[in-house]
């Protein structure tokens, strides 16, 4: 197996299951026939450009942010960060900000970014506050609604 295909399952598995360490995730890539060491999975986190954040409940996971504009995040995977990340969405004017725990709202925002979303200008994520522009034909509050609707908290 490549490099390029073994770091694909990567993402693939720290998009599906909550990975909170490397030997975890040689596990998981053992179970799927993937053979790697705890240093050989280190650097593909690393070259990946994962990064630990704190889920509810105040456990740490692998995440991976980065943002491909080619590759658009399926509805469930938006829908399923959302609700798991997202406490709290409130808007002033054609701003929406969404409240997330500690070291999560650039996970949420690359979702957003990646989701394809109608209406959204664009994110910008801090620690756990992040800032969704809304297009003006749109409107902020209808998009606040739209995003409290996929966060579950309608």
């Amino acid at each position: 197996m490549s490099k390029v295909q073994r770091q694909q399952s990567i993402a693939r598995l720290i998009s599906r299951t909550a990975v909170a360490s490397q030997p975890q995730l040689v596990e998981l890539l053992a179970a799927d026939g993937i053979a790697a060491t705890q240093a050989t999975v280190s650097r593909d986190l690393d070259d990946l450009g994962a990064v630990k954040v704190r889920v509810p409940g105040g456990e740490t996971v692998y995440a991976i942010p980065e943002y491909e504009p080619d590759r658009l995040a399926p509805h469930d995977q938006l829908r399923r960060v959302m609700g798991e990340w997202v406490a709290e969405v409130k808007r002033s004017g054609d701003i929406v900000i969404l409240r997330t725990p500690p070291g999560c709202a650039h996970v949420v925002a690359s979702a957003l970014d990646r989701s394809g979303i109608e209406g959204i200008l664009g994110t910008v994520a801090g620690d756990d506050t992040l800032l969704c522009v809304a297009e003006e034909s749109m409107g902020g509050e209808v998009l606040a609604v739209s995003l409290r609707e996929l966060a579950g908290l309608s």
